[in-house]
């Protein structure tokens, strides 16, 4: 389901107006984000909370795959000279019944729905989409912004704008995952239990006695693309191969993946890791960059070696390489939450949560209701969920 909400604009009165009075916003189809390209690349490059699923490298890759339906508002300054400040991917989805949100963009391959937005405008950027939500009948009065890091700037801003006019907002789906956040770079590892650190010793003896095992980073955009291929082939000799979720399975999700990493590598924001025996890849993963944040986006293993963990000897070596870089100030893992290997080696975490939100007083009344039926549906998910774990 999809709106094309008219523009809007808002302009500042006085020094001290509402940080609602700040921007000009307007609504546009995400493949329609081309056309500013740059000055998205630009606001990407001074979000409060970089997120590089929204980075336009990234985002309009995925946009024929999973953003038919997906449209953004978009926010101005009214400053000269104008630029964009703020940048929040959404789609209009039918809740509930006849009750309909406006609802952040995520997919399979993007984890998380931090909007971006200039970390010297935030609120105003914030203040000027709730007004243009507000403003314009045609769209939803409720936001739903799923996977926003729970105590991140942005969700402070949020919180700081709505107490301000009135609006309200609800948490749901509460969950952490693991996260590299070093204090201490040098010895971080030492965390790792000392039985862990001896089996994870005693399996690289045992992989490098079938041949020589080489840690193999490609970061240059010549070196990337056979790196790929690699991951690409490893994905699909794997489980995700037998159930047919393999990128190299599907021509527009494997066209998405080249197009996002070719984009990506052009900017030296990707690299991808490989374990190898000579010409063989044991494993693979890419890792992206925004800002000073990194994402480990994939991993694969080659089954054949699961007895020696190579996906997590690869991990291992590549925590090694993340904690030496500081210009990373974190990397999120992308991964489930209480993932059985990751949490091992990262003992850092990412609190997300997903967000109802009244943009402000005329809202209210949906919201309670919308807030109690999110309740109840989560609690059914949950208890399905758990029985379909109990009938396995």
């Amino acid at each position: 389901m999809s709106a094309r909400p008219a523009s809007a604009s808002f302009a500042r009165e006085r020094a001290d107006a509402s940080p609602r009075a700040i921007g000009r916003a307007e609504w546009r189809t995400l493949a329609a984000l081309a056309e500013i390209r740059g000055a998205w690349r630009d606001l990407s490059g001074r979000a409060l909370e970089p997120n590089v699923f929204y980075d336009p490298a990234f985002a309009l890759a995925a946009a024929p795959v999973f953003g038919a339906d997906v449209g953004a508002v978009l926010v101005w300054s009214n400053i000269a000279p104008q630029r964009l400040i703020g940048l929040f991917p959404l789609r209009i989805e039918r809740r509930y019944g006849l009750m309909t949100t406006l609802t952040g963009w995520t997919h399979p391959y993007a984890p998380l729905g931090v909007p971006l937005v200039d970390r010297d405008e935030a609120d105003g950027a914030i203040g000027a989409l709730l007004a243009h939500v507000e403003a314009d009948a045609r769209l939803p009065q409720l936001v739903v912004l799923p996977l926003i890091a729970r105590d991140g700037a942005f969700a402070e801003a949020m919180a700081r704008v709505l107490a301000q006019h009135g609006g309200a907002a609800a948490h749901f789906g509460e969950h952490a995952r693991a996260l590299l956040a070093p204090d201490e770079r040098a010895s971080y590892l030492d965390h790792v239990a000392h039985k862990k650190r001896k089996e994870l010793r005693r399996q690289r003896r045992r992989l490098d006695e079938k041949g020589a095992v080489t840690f193999v980073s490609a970061h240059e955009p010549g070196a990337i693309a056979p790196a790929l291929a690699d991951y690409l082939m490893i994905e699909a000799a794997g489980w995700k191969g037998r159930a047919g979720t393999a990128a190299r399975q599907n021509a527009d999700v494997l066209h998405f993946v080249q197009s996002a990493i070719a984009a990506l590598s052009a900017d030296n924001r990707v690299r991808i890791d490989r374990l190898t025996r000579g010409e063989m890849p044991l494993a693979a993963a890419i890792t992206l960059s925004a800002g000073d944040r990194a994402w480990f986006w994939k991993i694969a293993y080659d089954e054949a070696h699961a007895s020696f963990s190579p996906g997590v000897q690869l991990t291992l070596a590549l925590t090694q390489q993340l904690l030496a870089d500081e210009a990373i100030a974190q990397t999120d893992s992308c991964a489930t939450a209480d993932h059985p290997m990751i949490d091992h080696l990262w003992c850092e975490r990412l609190a997300l949560t997903d967000l109802l939100i009244a943009p402000g007083r005329a809202a209210l009344a949906q919201f309670h209701i919308a807030r109690h039926f999110e309740t109840l549906r989560r609690v059914a998910v949950t208890a399905a969920k758990t029985l379909r774990n109990r009938t396995r």
